[in-house]
């Protein structure tokens, strides 16, 4: 492979006015130029990234963890965030932690060597605070979807909010005639989960509804474990006459055991979920939901990083963090009447 002395001999010019030329910066003038892009051109030449990667202090790359590539909201946020990474110049580098704390932490210290340029993180599960090293020990870094009441004031954060988004599902219900609803609660060690809990508590607070803890679904073992804590909550004395998911997957599990049971849905139970991924709208009946932005959550975790990433390039210090919440959107189809 050609290398840029080998251009500027063929061309005859130095090496710099090669570099010049291929990197854009400086004046060179235009026959000169047409020269050396011709011989580039001709020879295919091919900066050596590395080398520029060490004389600029940066590589392009970004990191992006995710907690389970299976998990359906993470599609669309990646995309997110390769859309405006690519814009910028940027590559993402995927590491898929499967919900492994271990894991996450052997990629982050592999990562941290590789002259990545900064972390995006939706893989924390709570109790572990590495978006707070990171950002301690100097590394941009943004928290998305997944984060601590700790972390909104020290590391970037990107969200949904959460917290509107329970209580507009559950006020929905309420307006519906429901006066039963079962709540699907995912890991309580989530803040997000614990925010969408609090918006269901204070729907049912506002509209005078005791609160019953018998209606309280608690995540035990993975989303599958909602098909018998549905059948146990319609075996109660007074069954749900409907259930709010703090996301789709645990909405698609309640529908399969309604259905196992031979329960109307929507004429005896309602059925509304969180997320609004692909499958939401192709189960039967279709999932009323609220629908989170995915991709615009992607993209703002990048632009996020990337701010970060240039601020420190000219000042030599991380931004002030920030938080971005973005809105959702109440999806109603048949599950709900």
């Amino acid at each position: 492979m050609a290398s840029i002395k080998d251009i500027a001999q063929a061309v005859g010019v130095s090496p710099s006015t090669v570099s010049r030329v291929i990197n854009g910066k400086s004046y060179v003038n235009d026959a000169t130029r047409q020269k050396v892009l011709a011989m580039v051109d001709r020879t295919g030449y091919q900066p050596n990234v590395l080398a520029k990667s060490l004389k600029m202090g940066r590589s392009n790359t970004i990191c992006l963890m995710l907690p389970s590539i299976d998990n359906l909201i993470f599609p669309p946020i990646t995309r997110g965030i390769e859309d405006v990474a690519r814009k910028h110049g940027f590559t993402v580098v995927l590491c898929n932690t499967d919900e492994d704390a271990a894991t996450e932490k052997a990629y982050i210290e592999k990562m941290k060597t590789r002259w990545i340029d900064g972390f995006v993180l939706c893989s924390s599960m709570g109790r572990l605070n590495n978006g707070r090293r990171l950002r301690e020990e100097g590394f941009p870094v943004v928290l998305a979807n997944r984060f601590t009441e700790e972390d909104l004031r020290l590391v970037d954060t990107v969200a949904v909010d959460n917290f509107r988004g329970a209580y507009t599902a559950t006020r929905y219900l309420l307006r519906s005639g429901k006066k039963r609803i079962a709540i699907a609660y995912g890991r309580e060690g989530l803040f997000l989960y614990r925010e969408r809990y609090r918006g269901y508590c204070q729907a049912l607070k506002d509209a005078g509804i005791p609160y019953d803890e018998r209606l309280v679904l608690r995540e035990c073992s993975g989303a599958e474990s909602f098909y018998r804590l549905t059948q146990e909550a319609m075996a109660l004395p007074e069954p749900p006459d409907a259930f709010f998911a703090t996301s789709d997957p645990k909405a698609f599990v309640i529908l399969h055991a309604l259905h196992d049971l031979g329960v109307q849905i929507p004429r005896q139970v309602s059925v509304i979920g969180f997320d609004n991924v692909g499958l939401s709208s192709m189960v039967e009946p279709p999932l009323s939901t609220i629908s989170q932005p995915l991709h615009d959550l992607g993209a703002a975790a990048a632009a996020s990083l990337i701010r970060q990433i240039n601020y420190k390039d000219k000042n030599g210090v991380l931004p002030p963090p920030i938080r971005t919440v973005l809105d959702v959107d109440l999806i109603i189809r048949g599950s709900t009447d």
